[in-house]
């Protein structure tokens, strides 16, 4: 293994909470996604035995979005890590395989359809590997420190 790749297997998180992240990442990605559908979907009529039926339909869809985003980040993320720890690589590869099964399981079990589940996770590994191959990422390493706030001293403005 290549010295350079070591230093992405030692990051400051264990699987388990990269996991944790992603799951949590999308569950609030999916709320907030599942707010803005609910808007979009007209108010359900006035029941008899349900008070606030909009309220009531806007929190069930944040919840299911929620829930499903959740599942696809938590899928993701440790599909990825099991991956990366067992080929001891970090490429698209690990992503691919990782959008994949996301793909497969969360939005296939969803649909409760082969195809649906093979489109679903064609399109999240497809989608992983252009995002890893393109080279967008949010973190560089180029040596640099940077500080929330400088570290130069500024010339006293007082000096006659």
């Amino acid at each position: 293994m290549d010295p350079s790749e070591m230093r992405y297997l030692e990051d400051e998180d264990s699987s388990t909470m990269k996991v944790i992240k992603g799951a949590t990442s999308g569950f609030v990605v999916g709320t907030i996604w599942g707010t803005i559908v609910a808007t979009w979907h007209d108010v359900p009529r006035v029941e008899r035995r349900v008070a606030l039926p909009g309220l009531i339909r806007t929190l069930k869809m944040m919840g299911n979005h929620g829930a499903t985003f959740a599942a696809i980040g938590g899928v993701y993320i440790g599909v990825e890590q099991l991956v990366l720890n067992y080929r001891t690589k970090r490429d698209f590869v690990n992503g691919a395989i990782g959008g994949f099964a996301a793909g497969a399981t969360v939005l296939g079990l969803k649909g409760r359809s082969m195809s649906t589940a093979i489109s679903a996770g064609a399109a999240l590994a497809t989608t992983s590997t252009l995002i890893d191959w393109g080279g967008q990422t949010t973190r560089i390493d180029n040596g640099k420190e940077y500080y929330p706030y400088t570290t130069k001293k500024r010339p006293n403005a007082n000096v006659n």
